[in-house]
């Protein structure tokens, strides 16, 4: 069984509003991208992974608008140009992100090969990936071509706004578990516990796919 938040999928509810909508509807759009967001584990675990040890303001805005700048290329020019993927193996790709960087955040690239990469072009990378998930769970749905461009901007805004919203849960709750003096102990559990959690998105994913899973 796959559950939405786990899936990252689009509620039945929310697919029917969807698909009878005709027309610009910036607020309905705003909020379902902001609810996608907030309820969707993949994200908000990747999320979790990238600001794990950023201690500085300057650092978290520039990877959360490189992570931001990627999934909102592949969301609007996935839709608009019809370019989509499996929707099992994109979420697949998407879990692995999150095993990519709780690894990263262990120190495990650089134990095995003295370095790793370029953090920066990874979460942009995987920002590509997350974008097309997006995008490809979007044209799943049948939406009318009338106001359709100003649908997707406001639902790529409201993504943004749940991302905000889980960041300064996020970064608040982190600022203040850094100040426990167990924390380094902590923190390594806690980017196990991440990378566990991104296995289990990745063997479901793959098992939906293996299933016969041809969305």
């Amino acid at each position: 069984m796959f559950y939405p938040a786990l899936a990252h999928d689009v509620s039945q509810s929310n697919a029917k509003f969807v698909e009878a909508v005709s027309g610009p509807a910036p607020i309905p759009f705003l909020y379902l991208g902001a609810k996608h967001m907030v309820t969707g584990l993949d994200h908000v675990f990747f999320l979790i992974g990238v600001v794990f040890f950023l201690r500085r303001f300057r650092d978290i805005v520039i990877y959360v608008s490189l992570f931001t700048l990627g999934h909102s290329l592949t969301l609007l020019v996935g839709v608009l140009a019809n370019i989509s993927v499996n929707v099992y193996l994109i979420d697949a790709l998407i879990g692995l992100s999150v095993v990519y960087k709780a690894f990263e955040n262990l120190g495990g690239f650089r134990k095995l090969f003295g370095s790793s990469l370029d953090m920066r072009a990874a979460v942009f990378g995987f920002g590509l990936f997350h974008g097309l998930g997006l995008a490809t769970k979007l044209q799943a749905l049948s939406m009318d071509d009338n106001g359709l461009l100003v649908n997707l901007i406001s639902f790529n805004i409201g993504v943004e706004i749940g991302q905000v919203l889980v960041l300064l849960v996020v970064v608040w709750l982190l600022n203040i578990w850094r100040e426990s003096p167990h924390f380094e102990t902590h923190a390594r559990y806690a980017n196990i516990a991440l990378m566990m959690g991104g296995f289990v998105l990745i063997g479901q994913h793959l098992a939906g796919f293996f299933a016969g899973g041809s969305a």
